[in-house]
Parts: structure tokens; sequence; C-alpha cells
């Protein structure tokens, strides 16, 4: 979850110069607060007759949302409360400071401070500017911390780390000898959109696995054979490792874990399962996933919610019921899930990135071996 900029986001008030933004997912948005900000995304430029899109990112701090001084609201001692859409405004500038600056171009939906900052960046002018895909974050870069150097403090644990041990996993699994005694294809898919539900294009409800599929069997099924049997087949083959990250218990929240499942920073990637199919972990995905790790001496944890308490879910149930593909939830335990600043174990970096290679070296073989009725 992210603060994102408005598409008109020119706000002015008491002669500040502010952004406006909308909230991205479901953030823990009181962290954003007093934090120092940035901008990063995707800008769209015209040059000459064409139009290009450009990666950005300003790293440093331009923005900042100001809690109010506790001597004008005594009531935050029983709560901070705050409204997203009038409270929640990133300052930008002063008025007076911005009108002193010279500016290269004007905009009646942006400030132009923003967009010259944007346009340096870029090595454009501000005209150039046609369009952009902005999000607010924050500028302090990821830290190794605690006293023991055993806890990553970062943006955006969930889901990048996830998506860091998958993609490391798959290169460092691919080795002349492994490829070769390997009948199946390795890919990994890092899917948009998975924080508000996954329907769009680029979503884990989007076309994407399916056409991927249809694209790799394409090149192995002749011509004028029907590739649709194929693909049925290479899904109902396939077996799918749903990677998100999973809550550890909170020493100052622990009664919020059931008590037979509490996950651990350093104890090891957790499986997550869910009764009513929040996950999409089965007694056999699970039980490939637990001989994988104890082949190999990876801890392993498991995880179900309270009873009395809501669970999240991931892409697991969407993509297992839409392609009918065999999965597995799992992920490394984190702390402060959906803050700007989350923390995680050091150690569990390694159990995953072991677990996931082992995975993609083996889980052919494992597979074949894995036969149940239903």
């Amino acid at each position: 979850p992210n603060l994102s900029i408005k598409p008109v986001s020119k706000i002015t008030a008491s002669n500040f110069l502010q952004v406006g933004i909308t909230t991205y997912g479901g953030g823990l948005w009181h962290t954003w607060f007093d934090r120092d900000l940035t901008v990063a995304g995707r800008v769209l430029v015209k040059q000459g007759d064409k139009f290009e899109s450009k990666l950005v990112d300003l790293q440093r701090p331009i923005l900042r949302i100001p809690t109010l001084a506790i001597h004008l609201d005594r009531s935050v001692h029983e709560g901070f409360k705050f409204n997203n859409e009038t409270n929640l405004l990133p300052v930008l500038a002063t008025s007076l400071k911005a009108q002193l600056e010279k500016s290269s171009g004007s905009s009646t939906s942006h400030h132009s401070v923003l967009l010259e900052l944007l346009a340096g960046e870029i090595g454009c002018k501000v005209d150039d500017i046609q369009n952009f895909e902005l999000s607010i974050a924050d500028s302090q870069p990821a830290a190794i911390g605690g006293a023991l150097n055993e806890f990553i403090f970062s943006p955006r644990i969930d889901n990048l780390l996830m998506s860091f041990c998958s993609t490391t996993a798959l290169i460092q699994s691919l080795t002349k000898e492994s490829l070769e005694n390997d009948s199946r294809v390795r890919m990994v898919i890092l899917f948009d959109h998975e924080e508000i539900g996954s329907r769009s294009t680029n979503g884990a409800m989007g076309p994407l696995l399916l056409d991927t599929f249809h694209r790799i069997n394409g090149a192995f099924v002749s011509k004028d054979l029907d590739v649709s049997l194929s693909v049925r087949t290479s899904l109902s083959n396939s077996f799918l490792v749903s990677a998100d990250m999973a809550h550890a218990v909170h020493p100052n929240y622990a009664v919020k874990h059931e008590s037979n499942h509490r996950p651990e920073i350093h104890g090891g990637p957790v499986i997550k399962y869910h009764v009513e199919q929040r996950y999409a972990t089965t007694i056999q995905t699970a039980l490939a996933i637990k001989h994988i790790a104890k082949t190999h001496n990876i801890p392993i944890q498991e995880f179900v919610v309270r009873n009395d308490s809501p669970c999240g879910s991931t892409i697991g149930p969407i993509l297992a019921a839409g392609c009918g593909i065999k999965t597995v939830d799992l992920g490394n335990p984190q702390l402060s899930m959906h803050s700007i600043r989350e923390m995680c174990g050091t150690d569990d970096v390694g159990h995953c990135l072991n677990l996931f290679v082992a995975f993609f070296n083996e889980i052919t073989q494992i597979d074949q071996h894995m036969q149940f009725d239903n």
C-alpha cells in the first residue's frame, strides 16, 4: 500500500503548496506522518513526434505530512484520528519560496515546482511531460538493524522480499545439470495490484498467466493440433508457490495469534492455511514443501488465523480457482505489515532462497511421486 498522486494534484492552503493524493490499498496511514517522503514512478514524455515512458525516482525528501502539535489537539492521547482526504496531504513547498523561483512552465493540474523536479531528473523540458503515474515513497533507505544486526528495516518488504527471493532463486537454480533433468518450464510471475484485489490487466485476475501458458505450449505443439488441450494438461501438471509475506508473532500483541500457530522471525518460511480458502494451501501441496524443507534442513513454520479474527488473502486462491493449478501459500514472517517501514529477519531470507532453489530443482520429481486419488 502507498499514496499515489492524483491526476490533478495542485492544492494550495495557508500559503503552502500541497500535493493531492489518493490511498492505494489498506495501509497503516498513520505511519506516513512526519516521514521524509519522495516520489517515484513513471512519466510519459514527448520526444519529437514520439511519446516515451521514463522511470523516475527523485531519491531525496521533497514532501512531508506533518502532524498537528499536541498543544492544538489534546485529544490525540485518546487516539490519533485523521481524515484521509483532508489531513493526509503532503506539503511540497511554501508559496513564498515557490514564487521567488523561476518557473520554466505552467500547469493547471500540478505545481510547477513538482514538474520542474521531474523534468530535471529526466532531462527534459517541463512542457515535454505529458502525464505521469507517481507514488509517494519513504526516502529513507532500507537498513540492517537490531543490536545483533539481525533485522531488515525497510519500506515495502511486503511483497518485494518474496519477489526478490523468487527471481534470485530461479536464476540460481538454472544450472546445466538441473535443467537437463527437468521436463518442466520454470518461471516466476510478478503480478501488480494484489493489494487492491488483483482485478486488472496486470493483476492475477488478468490474462497474463494463461497467455503465458498458451505461448509456451504453442512453441512446442504442432500447428495442426489443438494447443488448448496441451495448456489444460500443463496447468494440471503445474505446481504454484504463491509467495507473499506472512505475519510473525508480535511480542506486544501475541494474543492476536492462535496459540499453536505463532510464526517467529528466523523460524523459516511460513505455510499458510485457511479452510475457507483465503489461502490456497492443501495438505498435498503443503506436504511437497515440507518434504523439500526436511531434505535440505530448512526450517518451516505453519500459520492459521484465529477464529475470531479476519483473514487476509493472496493471489493463491485466485490462480488456483481460475487455472486449476496445485497451489501452496507461503511467505517469510514479518512485523509491521503495511506500515511505511516494515521489519523482518535476515536469516529468513537465506532460508527462503534455499527453499525456492530446491523447489525449482526438485518439484518435478517430487510431484511425480505424489499420486493421490483426489
